[in-house]
């Protein structure tokens, strides 16, 4: 005796709503549309809004303000400018390297010239390895911090032009003390050391003379630059 066929099992997802091939094939224009209750309206999976989020871009998405963006940041809503930034960044690292290397190092006797070499080339690989490189993390667009930096290459074989300039920049900041040191005690009339080394002080006279560099760096790119094009109008 030939067994009695089973009824299909009905489908417990609502019409419309089965992604199953047989569901799809059933989903026909001329079937009558199926009343969702607000429980499945709210459980049903809304495809489009999910296909637009994983295919959105900068071009087909729309503009958002700064203000509304600013709403759905964690963290504390604190708005600084990037050139208040840049500076408390070159400070504090200029600042790291005095504590470390002019500090630490002040139970060894070293020559002045040394000691200020080994400054130099600390400052130098901290500004290509980590400066610069928290720059482009917090840069809001590629190349928006490149004017705060010297040597604005990402590639490694530009590391002995960034220990040069921290040489330099040393040098700068070593004569500033001395000068200021030696006016004290021509004003004074007393010998001795009236402004000694210390971190706080030493960012700010290293990122002055870093300011002052990049300026300079600046304004003969502009000179350069308006030459050129005095040369191609002509």
């Amino acid at each position: 005796m030939a067994k009695k066929k089973a009824a299909p099992r009905p489908s417990r997802n609502p019409p419309g709503n089965d992604t199953s091939p047989e569901g799809r094939k059933a989903d026909t224009p001329d079937r009558k549309e199926y009343e969702y209750t607000p429980e499945e309206k709210y459980y049903r999976l809304k495809t489009k809004a999910v296909d637009d989020l994983v295919g959105a871009t900068a071009e087909n998405s729309p503009p958002v303000s700064a203000d509304e963006l600013r709403k759905y940041r964690s963290g504390p809503h604190v708005n600084l400018s990037d050139w208040v930034k840049a500076i408390l960044l070159k400070v504090w690292f200029a600042g790291a390297i005095c504590y470390f290397f002019v500090w630490g190092l002040s139970t060894f006797t070293l020559n002045q010239w040394d000691h200020m070499v080994i400054i130099g080339v600390a400052l130098g690989a901290v500004t290509n390895l980590l400066t610069n490189n928290v720059y482009r993390f917090i840069a809001k667009k590629p190349g928006a911090y490149d004017r705060w930096m010297m040597v604005t290459s990402k590639k490694l074989l530009f590391l002995p032009l960034d220990l040069v300039y921290a040489l330099a920049l040393v040098f700068c900041v070593l004569m500033t003390y001395n000068t200021v040191n030696a006016a004290a005690a021509a004003l004074t009339g007393t010998e001795g050391t009236v402004l000694g080394v210390e971190p706080i002080l030493f960012g700010v006279f290293t990122t002055a003379w870093d300011l002052l560099f990049l300026g300079a760096k600046r304004m003969l790119l502009k000179i350069v630059s308006d030459a050129r094009e005095k040369v191609r109008g002509a």
